[in-house]
């Protein structure tokens, strides 16, 4: 999330860093929808659910976000391969590994100071009531951060995806920079086609296109995935004219709400269905699908039209930006409390999911922005 602005006058700067404030709030939000899903009240108050599904569903555009940043920001790619690995994967990869042990010991501390395990639970939306409180149980999941998360460490499927996009950055970055704009579209349309195989697997086979149970790699394959975020956010960063506001406004509220009715109605019909399973209900909610790609657009496109002249808020957004890979790793030990104290100031319902992530956020950046005010040579190494 530490990416380099050199390539970008002071304007472009201003609306990847708002770009970037409103992809970080997205991401603690959906975490903070997470106890409306999973927690006693979800399973007897419909209110939960039904609050969860709006927010869950209005969110959806984070990640794509994020990715499309990176492309924008990374793509075409000016260091040697060996250059570019050092510098993108080892700034994450530290963090990562420190802040995913941390999570991961989370449940024997509290073993060791004789709380209940019941808490971890409370911390952690998706842990189990009895989670085991042992160094040997905590020792197992720390030897696996190599090649998994677990549900101490949800939001860390990230990291795993963007260390992907990094290794495959360099190799893409070439055929980007000599790719022409009718290239570039042929790609565009292919990749879209991709977003709707899911549905197709879904409802009609898994086994379309050459997949079967000895081939995991169909005719579409190749062009899947998050990559079509990479060349997006590189398309419309550097090679797309910025619209008025009002020509961005009349294409990206009705996009937006296109991409939210599908999604919203699409999740409820699959939670409605009691024999859906996790898969069919994330169906609706993956990062990937053309609904989402619609609400990631119309967001991307809106904000590149914002100007901001305060030199303050300039200033704001710019730690912001700064302290964003450590806010990311941070904030999933905070949801807990947020939703905890949310509780306990009496939150309506429909109110608790945005008043917690604005409290998760402003503990998160404080902390973070705090230890790169007291510890600067430290804090590279604990937040990237």
């Amino acid at each position: 999330m530490q990416t380099s602005f050199s390539n970008f006058d002071q304007q472009r700067i201003v609306w990847v860093d708002l770009l970037r404030f409103i992809a970080i709030i997205m991401v603690i939000a959906i975490h903070c929808a997470d106890p409306f899903n999973v927690s006693p009240e979800a399973r007897s108050n419909p209110d939960f659910n039904y609050w969860g599904s709006i927010y869950g569903s209005v969110l959806r555009a984070c990640v794509p976000i994020f990715v499309m940043i990176t492309g924008g920001l990374l793509l075409p790619v000016k260091m040697n391969i060996g250059e570019f690995y050092r510098k993108r994967l080892l700034r994450i990869a530290v963090p990562f590994l420190l802040w995913s042990v941390l999570y991961n010991l989370f449940p024997w501390i509290t073993g060791v100071l004789g709380l209940s395990s019941t808490i971890i639970s409370e911390v952690f939306a998706y842990a189990p009531k009895d989670a085991a409180q042992t160094f040997k149980s905590a020792l197992v999941q720390i030897s696996l951060i190599p090649i998994k998360f677990n549900v101490y460490t949800v939001p860390m499927w990230y990291i795993y995806m963007l260390i992907g996009l990094y290794l495959y950055m360099p190799f893409f970055s070439a055929w980007v920079e000599k790719s022409t704009p009718g290239q570039r579209k042929v790609f565009f349309v292919i990749w879209l086609c991709t977003l709707f195989l899911p549905y197709a697997y879904s409802f009609y086979s898994k086994e379309l296109f050459g997949l079967s149970a000895w081939n995991s790699f169909g005719t579409f394959y190749y062009f899947a995935g998050f990559n079509g975020y990479l060349l997006l956010g590189y398309v419309l960063t550097q090679n797309f004219k910025t619209w008025s506001l009002s020509k961005t406004l009349f294409i990206s509220v009705p996009l937006f709400s296109i991409g939210y009715t599908i999604t919203f109605f699409g999740f409820k019909w699959m939670v409605a269905n009691p024999n859906s399973n996790e898969e069919q209900v994330e169906l609706f909610f993956l990062y990937c699908s053309p609904q989402v790609l619609m609400m990631t657009l119309a967001i991307f496109l809106l904000v590149r039209t914002f100007t901001l002249k305060s030199t303050k808020w300039r200033n704001v957004f710019s730690n912001i930006t700064k302290c964003g890979f450590g806010i990311y790793l941070v904030h999933y030990f905070v949801v807990g409390f947020g939703y905890w104290l949310a509780n306990i100031l009496a939150i309506p319902i429909a109110l608790k999911i945005p008043v917690t992530a604005a409290i998760v956020f402003l503990i998160s950046w404080g902390f973070v922005a705090s230890v790169y005010k007291i510890i600067p040579r430290a804090s590279k190494w604990m937040f990237g």
